[in-house]
């Protein structure tokens, strides 16, 4: 089937994981839609890409939340902004997935202790690209 997917990524907390999240879009290109591909740009930079749009980005990523058929969100970096996406996405709804890397942080309590959320705790990238099959198929 395919699938509307929103990835969700840290943008302005971080891009420390942005290669990964190429990664992981590529991978779900293979069968499913991603609307956020710009997350795994690894030249977007933050400050041109964002500064004066803020509005335009709410307006755009809410209405791709609610387009979409699953959230997928790599929760690694901390991000309020992904944090927001989750509750949005939450409130419309939406199947939400959350992978983070277990040996390089702690979720957050708000993550973890909503029942709603499905988290996906991983070690190696094979882990993650297994998981994403079972989400997506």
């Amino acid at each position: 089937m395919n699938k509307k997917v929103y990835f969700a990524g840290s943008i302005r907390g971080g891009r420390v994981d942005a290669e990964l999240y190429g990664e992981i879009i590529s991978y779900i290109k293979q069968t499913d839609r991603v609307l956020t591909e710009h997350v795994g740009d690894l030249g977007l930079s933050v400050l041109e890409q964002t500064r004066g749009r803020d509005c335009l980005i709410y307006t755009q990523d809410t209405a791709w939340l609610r387009e979409s058929d699953v959230v997928i969100a790599e929760c690694t970096c901390p991000s309020l902004g992904v944090g927001y996406e989750l509750a949005y996405a939450e409130s419309c709804g939406k199947e939400c997935h959350i992978l983070y890397n277990k040996t390089a942080c702690e979720m957050s309590a708000m993550l973890n202790g909503d029942r709603y959320f499905h988290l996906h705790p991983y070690e190696t990238k094979a882990e993650i690209f297994r998981m994403l099959d079972e989400i997506l198929h």
